[in-house]
């Protein structure tokens, strides 16, 4: 809450560009781990952006807002845990995950989400766009239906609920 204070003293009319609060990240946290991990800076963003409805056209559509703030730290929590098991899926570090990594990684995905029974329907159905690979953007969405959960992180209770009912809308 400092932070965003301190911060929002800066922009006008209270409000955090994506550009603004990845330069934040970096220089308030010093962790290069979490600065490397954009997609899911990206993904908390652009969920938090859009959690409170505002006119079309409004100037603050492409921002996040004081009201909005707290959502995106929970969402940001909750994207690097997602950032943190792709990861751990995309072998190759190539931010694709390929059928083959995939199915590596059956066993420890089914303790993330429950059973996944026939492994490449379960790719196909996690790959949306057909690209024969899953980006991050598939994963997440995966992710949140899923209900995935890390065996060695702290969970924010509720927040997948919160996650999922901003991606329907």
């Amino acid at each position: 809450k400092q932070w965003y204070q301190r911060r929002v003293a800066i922009t006008a009319g209270g409000i955090l560009s994506l550009a603004e609060i990845d330069k934040q990240i970096r220089d308030i946290l010093h962790l290069d781990e979490i600065f490397d991990s954009k997609p899911a800076i990206m993904r908390a963003f652009q969920i938090s952006k859009d959690c409170i409805k505002r006119k079309t056209g409004d100037v603050r559509e492409d921002y996040v807002d004081r009201r909005e703030f707290k959502f995106f730290l929970q969402a940001l929590r909750q994207y690097f845990e997602y950032w943190v098991a792709f990861k751990r899926v995309d072998t190759d570090g190539d931010r694709r995950i390929s059928y083959d990594e995939f199915l590596e990684a059956v066993p420890i995905m089914e303790v993330w989400c429950g059973a996944i029974g026939d492994s490449q329907a379960e790719f196909d159905k996690i790959d949306s766009n057909d690209g024969g690979l899953v980006l991050f953007e598939e994963f997440c969405n995966y992710a949140i239906a899923k209900g995935l959960d890390l065996e060695d992180d702290d969970g924010v209770e509720g927040l997948e609920e919160k996650l999922a009912k901003t991606q329907d809308a």
